[in-house]
């Protein structure tokens, strides 16, 4: 029996195989012999460092090379992401790999380790009956000729979102047999990290409104300080109506003289209040 390491990826490729397993055929093994060596060499490579959270998909691709001389069938690899801050959802990584000449989806789940895995079966797991049109099969696996190496095209993008963080991608590889499997290949490790997606933008005041209010409060003001005092257009206007009539009765002097006083005290108090 060849042994999985670490254990927690075996039994994580162990339950994401699980629910799909009805959908499998059996066929023959393509280990052979126990030899602690597993038959299919298994590698990542070509991804991106880097991934934005919110951001379009990065391609990768994983290297199936078959070590012995007999074909191996129903073979599937299951993506195992490990994330450090223990974040990242099973709806935020969108992961897609290419068989049959079309993209199918990989569905995630979360393990005990809050680990998330996801086998490339090509439907999701939970993926529920309809009474509709029948959908079509899942896929059946990738099949690798003896002492030859087929690479499977894979592409992955992180929904807006996901958090800052760094992750370990890794890929265990079933061959199925009916309702049981076979380890035939684990994979190096693909280490990449996500940048936060881009903080909505606050939205800036409109430019004309803002001059228009600012101009209606300075006329105000303006027109608040060159106002004059209340009572001081009538009683001026008196005083000017007695200079017309002239001063030559000892009544106009004296009501002139009352107008003037009255002018006078007004602007003292208007001067005061300022």
């Amino acid at each position: 029996m060849r042994l999985c390491t670490p254990v927690s990826l075996c039994l994580a490729a162990a339950a994401a195989l699980l629910p799909a397993s009805a959908h499998a055929e059996s066929g023959p093994s393509c280990g052979g012999p126990d030899t602690g060596d597993f038959p299919l060499t298994t590698r990542l490579h070509g991804g991106p460092g880097s991934y934005r959270a919110g951001g379009g998909y990065g391609t990768w691709y994983l290297d199936l090379t078959n070590t012995t001389s007999r074909t191996c069938a129903g073979v599937h690899p299951v993506v195992v992401l490990v994330d450090a801050e223990r974040a990242l959802q099973p709806s935020q990584p969108h992961l897609e790999f290419y068989a049959d000449g079309r993209p199918h989806p990989v569905h995630f789940e979360t393990t005990d380790e809050d680990e998330l895995v996801g086998a490339l079966t090509g439907r999701p797991a939970e993926e529920p009956r309809t009474t509709g049109p029948t959908p079509p099969a899942a896929f059946a696996g990738f099949t690798v000729p003896p002492g030859e190496t087929l690479t499977v095209r894979l592409r992955l993008a992180l929904t807006s979102d996901a958090v800052a963080n760094e992750i370990t991608a890794n890929a265990a590889v079933v061959q199925r047999h009916g309702d049981d499997g076979e380890w035939v290949g684990q994979s190096n490790d693909y280490r990449f990290t996500v940048e936060a997606g881009p903080r909505p933008a606050t939205p800036e005041p409109d430019a004309s409104a803002t001059a228009s209010a600012s101009a209606s409060v300075s006329a105000s003001a303006s027109a608040s300080a060159t106002a004059p005092a209340t009572g001081l257009p009538y009683l001026a206007e008196e005083a000017k109506e007695l200079a017309r009539t002239g001063l030559t009765s000892p009544a106009g002097v004296l009501a002139a003289t009352v107008c003037l006083i009255a002018v006078g005290a007004a602007l003292l108090v208007a001067r005061k209040r300022r």
